[in-house]
């Protein structure tokens, strides 16, 4: 008997709960539906007397789940702007190199001291170094922070990130699966993910007189289907050509906030945004079998402190760097902490190259720490800077202490 309309009705219900859960008790709800997933998916224990478990709808939830992500970063880029990105751009440069050599470095030397081989040691630099788009999008519009001036860097960072993803992955895949990869082609594919989202932006801006006068549609309905095309076909496209389909999502978001449109194409994408995205971090969660994080759990918590370190630096260095105070550095370290979709792609090529088992519940437990505490971090800044500023100053007093004791 075909189950799939009724799963697809109770994971929703399971979502809505999960919601309702998180208000109740004013924490974080992305978590709640990662763990939600976790708890009924198809690794999970048999709750249901016919033994659904989403099984049948996996495929189904999974789609809808990426659809998610596409709304998230769509709708993160019309709370931004190209003519801010333009403005920032150098910073923006500095500072995603900045943080991809700190978080890159550090997830190398992580693999190296555990003893794990070669391969595998790229796996896990690859998981521990790109960001979550998607939670970091939905970390930003739930907390209100998208005009905030650490946002240019924050998205900056995704976008850097991305072209970095896009030739690591080149490179990786081709070792993994082939035990070789061309250095002409691993340029190659770089230089067409760069060169796409220039073109995208530029052109982009060029044309917002005419989708000015083209977006000029009076029913909500037709309107609502020209966004959706545009959005669909540009992330369509840019999987195509190795460049992230959410990348693809949040440069049209980027160049739609630039017109006149922007507040109803906003208004009307909102519950599209909140619906397909919950399903997301559910959906998420459905890919988490439970039953083998046990076996990686120092590994993870290894991982895990060495990344909060990471994102910290490199978040202060990117923001002074770009000028911004002390407070709004800490808070781009802390926003783009979270790992996610990224970090679950290299695991599974991983379990596609036949590397050591380990690499997938490894991915998975660290992926769900940085995914609660990512949110929860950035949701307590203030506090965290206040923690983190007390202890600089007791740490600057001790150091004069010091040097007054040496002088004497």
């Amino acid at each position: 008997m075909n189950y799939m309309v009724f799963e697809i009705g109770l994971a929703i219900g399971l979502i809505a709960l999960a919601g309702l859960l998180s208000a109740k008790l004013r924490f974080s709800v992305i978590p709640f539906y990662i763990l939600v997933g976790m708890a009924v998916g198809p690794h999970s224990i048999n709750w249901w007397h016919f033994d659904l478990r989403f099984i049948e709808s996996a495929e189904v939830i999974e789609f809808l789940g990426r659809i998610g992500v596409l709304f998230l970063l769509f709708y993160l880029g019309l709370e931004f702007s190209v003519g801010r990105l333009i403005k920032s751009g150098k910073s923006i440069a500095l500072g995603g190199t900045i943080y991809i050599l700190i978080n890159f470095t550090l997830g190398l030397l992580f693999g190296w001291l555990v003893g794990l081989p070669m391969l595998e040691i790229l796996i896990v630099a690859g998981i521990t170094t790109i960001s979550s788009s998607a939670i970091v999008a939905k970390v930003l519009v739930d907390l209100k922070r998208t005009a905030n001036p650490e946002t240019e860097m924050i998205l900056g960072i995704i976008m850097f990130e991305d072209i970095f993803l896009a030739i690591y992955i080149s490179i990786v895949s081709g070792l993994v699966l082939s035990g070789s990869t061309s250095i002409g082609g691993v340029v190659l594919s770089a230089l067409i993910a760069l060169g796409f989202m220039l073109l995208v932006l530029v052109v982009g801006r060029k044309s917002v007189p005419f989708l000015n006068r083209f977006l000029q549609i009076r029913s909500n309905e037709l309107f609502l289907l020209v966004i959706f095309a545009v959005l669909f076909i540009v992330a369509g496209f840019s999987e195509t050509i190795h460049v992230a389909e959410a990348i693809g999502a949040l440069l049209v978001g980027l160049v739609l906030a630039e017109t006149e449109h922007m507040k109803r194409i906003e208004h009307l994408i909102l519950p599209f945004r909140d619906f397909f995205g919950a399903i997301f971090f559910f959906s998420f969660g459905l890919t988490i079998d439970p039953f083998s994080l046990g076996g990686a759990v120092w590994l993870s918590l290894g991982a895990v402190l060495l990344t909060l370190a990471g994102n910290f630096a490199a978040g202060m260095w990117a923001g002074h760097s770009a000028g911004l105070s002390p407070k709004a550095s800490v808070n781009i370290g802390l926003t783009i902490v979270a790992r996610g979709e990224f970090s679950i792609i290299m695991a599974n090529l991983a379990k596609s190259g036949h590397l050591l088992p380990v690499i997938q519940p490894f991915a998975a437990l660290y992926v769900l720490i940085l995914a609660v505490l990512g949110p929860l971090l950035t949701k307590e800044n203030k506090h965290v800077y206040a923690v983190l500023d007390f202890l600089f100053k007791i740490s600057a007093i001790g150091s004069k202490k010091a040097k007054k004791a040496e002088t004497q």
